[in-house]
């Protein structure tokens, strides 16, 4: 019975039965049934037994936490693919040109990608720890709009576990209005790789969030954000910003050129006055 039931549990890990959330919780709930059929048959439980119903109940509690459908799993693919392919390109040193560079020390740069197009590289550092920015870009996602004016608003539409969410993002106009509003809907997903963190995102179809009227939906190719302590001074942070956009309509390359970076040195700028305003942490990348 034991090892029939095994089968079944095993069975359930194949992908044309993955989704049978009733299968995995019945195979989960008949080994632990007949383990305790075992155990109350000895007077003292063989620890083999113990071991196993331990681990059928972590089997358990995983599978619940884990459950996702097939489209949440593309969606979860996506957001891990484009953090691939982004930090791939941030990678790679070579080719990047100077678009514009401050006094202190920030800077953009571009360069061509092919199959992706133009890329933008913003590199700045922030004099506040990384859990603050973390908190402020990902866990506070929602109130960018509140501190960044080429931001009217960002809504998460569906949360996929613990690090994946699909957007909605309303950008302003742009350049004296030559750029009308865009709208963009992400994939979006964190994850910490040591002391690392890497925010990645890339365009993707939301049924639910239809083409808006007056809005020209927009799509951003691969990008990320990479945060990760200054080297000797791990209250500060380096940040670097990957931004791929196809921002569609008609509009001459300068323009693009000059939005584009123009929009990631703003991002510097109104993030840290949205930090020194409010430098108390409580998340934990």
């Amino acid at each position: 019975m034991l090892l029939a039931t095994f089968k079944l549990c095993a069975g359930s890990s194949y992908r044309h039965m993955r989704n049978m959330k009733g299968l995995r919780h019945q195979a989960v709930l008949a080994i632990g049934q007949e383990l305790n059929r075992r155990a109350l048959g000895e007077s003292t439980p063989s620890a083999w037994i113990n071991q196993v119903r331990r681990r059928s109940s972590l089997l358990g509690s995983c599978l619940e936490e884990t459950f996702h459908s097939d489209q949440e799993l593309a969606y979860i693919q996506q957001g891990e693919e484009a953090m691939q392919k982004a930090l791939g390109i941030l990678t790679n040193q070579e080719g990047w040109k100077s678009e514009n560079q401050q006094a202190n020390g920030d800077k953009v740069l571009s360069k061509v990608v092919p199959d992706v197009g133009k890329v933008f590289r913003l590199e700045v550092v922030v004099a506040q720890p990384m859990e603050r920015l973390y908190e402020e870009l990902v866990e506070r996602m929602e109130a960018m709009g509140e501190w960044n004016p080429n931001v009217k608003e960002i809504k998460v539409l569906q949360k996929i576990g613990k690090d994946t969410v699909i957007t909605h993002e309303l950008a302003a106009e742009a350049a004296g209005n030559l750029v009308g509003p865009r709208d963009f809907v992400n994939v979006r997903c964190a994850k910490r790789r040591g002391s690392t963190c890497v925010l990645a995102g890339i365009a993707t179809h939301f049924g639910e969030m239809p083409e808006q009227k007056g809005v020209i939906r927009a799509e951003q190719g691969p990008t990320c954000m990479v945060l990760h302590p200054l080297a000797g001074s791990p209250s500060k942070t380096k940040l670097t910003w990957l931004l791929s956009v196809d921002l569609k309509g008609w509009l001459p390359k300068t323009i693009i050129n000059q939005v584009l970076s123009q929009t990631q040195m703003d991002f510097a700028y109104h993030l840290r006055k949205r930090l020194e305003s409010n430098p108390v942490s409580k998340a934990q990348c």
